[in-house]
């Protein structure tokens, strides 16, 4: 078979912002081989981010149940080959992917593995000895699997989702007016790469008084009354935590003009879109690799490193030295808000 023309099975299993990273990457495939079919094996959940794909389908890999533990990744693998997969791209390289790996292996298939700089990130991140620089791109890892499958592949900026159209239901959620869409993902999955809250909160008070901006706050359900408290106190403040399906956020991240985020999944999210992502960085950097895809550096907002030499000390924001715990409190509101400012004006 023409290798342009096969089918590759793309393992992605979680996080979310991991997987939409994987967007761009995809979309290149598609666009510079339109006759090769891909599938995605990942988590029910992130099933809509792909959904608007040609040529990509989704599998769902149950791996909490039907899926779990070497005999039920053995059931997932006996699954996928029904498929007719030609080749497989493991932009995951973890336990379990590697076990779904070597079944197809065994089962005389080529299989590609993404080679995630353990040893760069480690020296980047160190306290002593620490190399400071910018590192490959996750997308560019993701982007090196294909190229080892044979594929020559460039990334390009429009390698980006179509806007989304609104439904009913967002649309009577947010009104209709002038005002340009902001939205807002407070929150990270670990505190050294969260915005404290009330300079979080200092931030959503400017942008509000303003009078220019309708302002999205994006979190779980978990987190819907925690952002009740902003949505009641200023104006032109929407809460959507817990309102929305995932698919019916998506349209929402689709349709804003800016994001405002953590190093987390929202970031990528928009910039799956192309949408202008501007974010907020504490003990984590982008030199790690996991800068939103096309997204300019100037976008980014970092912690005072005069004050805080050794940053970054995490790749993924769950480590620091003593005294390093409020890195994210060097970052005036007015510093992020003259941003956000500047980067909608662009």
């Amino acid at each position: 078979m023409d290798s342009s023309s096969k089918h590759i099975l793309v393992i992605r299993l979680s996080a979310m912002g991991d997987v939409a990273m994987s967007i761009p990457v995809i979309k290149a495939m598609t666009r510079t081989y339109p006759n090769v079919k891909i599938t995605v094996v990942s988590r029910v959940f992130l099933k809509p981010i792909f959904q608007n794909i040609p040529n990509v389908s989704f599998y769902t890999a149950d791996v909490k149940s039907k899926h779990k533990g070497v005999s039920g990744l053995f059931k997932l693998y006996k699954e996928l080959k029904k498929l007719n997969v030609d080749v497989v791209a493991d932009l995951h390289n973890v336990l379990r992917s590697k076990i779904l790996g070597t079944f197809f292996k065994l089962g005389g298939y080529k299989v590609c593995t993404i080679d995630k700089g353990r040893t760069e990130k480690k020296a980047l991140t160190q306290t002593k000895s620490k190399i400071f620089k910018q590192l490959k791109t996750t997308h560019e890892r993701y982007a090196d699997v294909f190229r080892a499958l044979g594929y020559e592949l460039k990334l390009v900026k429009e390698d980006v989702l179509p806007q989304l159209k609104l439904t009913k239901k967002v649309t009577s959620f947010i009104g209709k007016d002038s005002k340009k869409w902001i939205g807002i993902a407070p929150f990270a999955a670990f505190a050294g790469k969260t915005y404290p809250t009330t300079q979080m909160e200092e931030v959503i008070a400017k942008l509000s008084k303003t009078n220019q901006y309708k302002i999205i706050l994006f979190g779980g359900a978990s987190d819907k009354n925690e952002l009740a408290s902003w949505h009641d106190t200023y104006d032109d403040v929407y809460n959507c935590a817990g309102l929305f399906s995932f698919e019916e956020e998506l349209i929402l991240i689709s349709n804003l003009d800016l994001m405002l985020s953590m190093d987390s999944g929202n970031a990528h999210l928009a910039a799956m879109f192309g949408k202008k992502v501007v974010t907020i960085w504490g003990i984590t950097h982008p030199y790690a690799g996991f800068y939103p895809f096309g997204q300019p550096l100037k976008n980014a907002i970092f912690a005072d490193k005069e004050k805080y030499p050794l940053l970054p000390t995490s790749i993924y924001g769950n480590k620091y030295p003593a005294g390093y715990e409020n890195v994210m409190e060097s970052i005036t509101p007015q510093v992020v808000f003259d941003k956000i400012v500047e980067v909608l004006k662009d």
